[in-house]
């Protein structure tokens, strides 16, 4: 991997590298660019993929003590690193985490495309029994690190409550230990998470939504169709306030639509690209 320094600390990076269109891919909360393993793999062939590690639990570097961890500070960061790797028109993707929203109309000018899979959006804020869970724990003295400790135990990983109600398919524990390694392990990686949680603000994606109205640009909504987390209701609306945006399902996915079926995923990408050029492709 990569490293770059950014204003809220090093954070690391993959980068296919290559001449072709780039494709930034973002994960969420308490997940790395491992997520995007099976995505990346199909698409470095025709795409520059490039898949930063944001500060939101399963980075391994923490963060300065001083950096703002809220959404809009998470949001900076992914801004910071678009900027710094000088990189234009690209097609965003998002997936859990609502991130890129909060770039629209407020540090968009390097997003050509901008897509959404099965994320934060709306009302669902925390989003699902599992996002609210989080927030209420991370508010009681020692009850983030008490919860934490779930993950050691395969048994409640699978329960829908936890990661198994993110994903369609079983998700294998191997991932779940990488992911989670820097929690369990580093208190300060556990304190930049705690920061991130304690600022959630309820009607963050819902203000968000009032500027998606006013993106002029292609974008896609792929949710997935067995989504219990992220209901396809909240995606089929979200599409509908971006003037260029489509909606479109990926059979057989929950939240974790590259995990659960990347195929289906990467070839709504393809045809999302291939029917949207943007300037700087021409």
């Amino acid at each position: 991997m990569s490293e770059i320094e950014l204003s809220a600390g090093v954070i690391d990076y993959t980068d296919t590298g290559g001449d072709g269109e780039v494709v930034v891919l973002v994960h969420g909360l308490g997940f790395d660019g491992s997520v995007w393993d099976a995505v990346v793999r199909e698409l470095r062939g025709d795409f520059r993929v490039v898949v930063p590690v944001l500060p939101i639990g399963s980075h391994r570097r923490p963060m300065r003590p001083d950096a703002d961890l809220s959404a809009q500070g998470v949001a900076a960061v992914l801004a910071e690193f678009l900027e710094r790797l000088g990189l234009h028109g690209v097609t965003l993707v998002q997936n859990d985490a609502g991130t890129a929203q909060l770039l629209v109309g407020v540090r968009d000018e390097r997003i050509g495309r901008l897509v959404l899979t099965s994320c934060e959006a709306l009302e669902n804020y925390p989003p699902g029994v599992q996002g609210r869970t989080l927030h209420a724990a991370s508010r009681i003295p020692g009850g983030l690190f008490l919860l934490l400790q779930s993950f050691r135990v395969p048994f409640l990983v699978r329960m829908r409550s936890s990661l198994g109600g993110m994903a369609a398919r079983p998700i294998p524990y191997a991932l779940v230990r990488r992911w989670y390694r820097p929690l369990l392990t580093h208190r300060a990686i556990r304190r930049d998470l705690a920061k991130f949680c304690r600022s959630t603000e309820k009607d963050t994606y819902l203000r968000a939504a009032e500027r998606l109205t006013d993106f002029d640009r292609p974008a896609l909504v792929a949710w997935g169709a067995e989504d219990r987390m992220m209901p396809p209701a909240t995606g089929r609306r979200l599409a509908g306030l971006l003037p260029r945006g489509r909606y479109v399902e990926i059979p057989g996915a929950g939240t974790l639509v590259q995990l659960d079926n990347p195929g289906a995923l990467c070839a709504e990408l393809r045809r999302f690209i291939g029917e949207n050029p943007t300037e700087a492709a021409k």
